[in-house]
C-alpha cells in the first residue's frame, strides 16, 4: 500500500454544495428527549467530514427547521448547503470554516436529488 493512500486529499479552496442528509436513518434507537440535540450534532459531523474542516457553523434556520417539530419529531431528511469559506479573523486556528443553510425542499420533492456544486 502506497504511503498515504488511505487518507481522501482536500483540496484547501473555497466551494459550496448541497447535500440531502438523510437524518431518520442516524436518528434511529435515540432516545426522544435527545433526538434534536443530536440531529443539530449529526448535521455537524456530516458537513465536517464532507468539507474536511474542524470549525462548523449552522444556521439558525437550518436549526430552526430542525427543532420545528419539536424535540423528538425530528424531520426525516434535511437539504443543506455546505460552504466553506475563508476565515477573516486574524486570531483563528484554522484558515476555512463550513458554512451549513438550509434549502427549502418541499416535503415529498427529496426523491432523485443529487449532491450539487453550486457556482456563488
Amino acid at each position: 500500500m502506497a504511503k498515504g493512500a488511505g487518507k481522501i486529499k482536500r483540496s484547501e479552496d473555497v466551494v459550496t454544495r448541497e447535500y440531502t442528509i438523510h437524518l431518520k436513518k442516524l436518528l434511529h434507537g435515540i432516545g426522544f428527549k435527545k433526538r434534536a440535540p443530536r440531529a443539530v450534532k449529526e448535521v455537524k459531523a456530516f458537513a465536517k467530514k464532507m468539507m474536511g474542516t474542524d470549525d462548523v457553523r449552522v444556521d439558525t434556520k437550518l436549526n430552526k427547521f430542525l427543532w420545528s417539530q419539536g424535540i423528538k419529531a425530528v424531520p426525516g431528511r434535511v437539504r443543506v448547503r455546505l460552504a466553506r469559506k475563508r476565515n477573516d479573523d486574524e486570531e483563528a486556528t484554522d484558515k476555512l470554516y463550513t458554512l451549513c443553510t438550509h434549502v427549502v425542499v418541499e416535503r415529498h420533492q427529496y426523491k432523485g436529488l443529487q449532491t450539487v456544486n453550486v457556482d456563488e
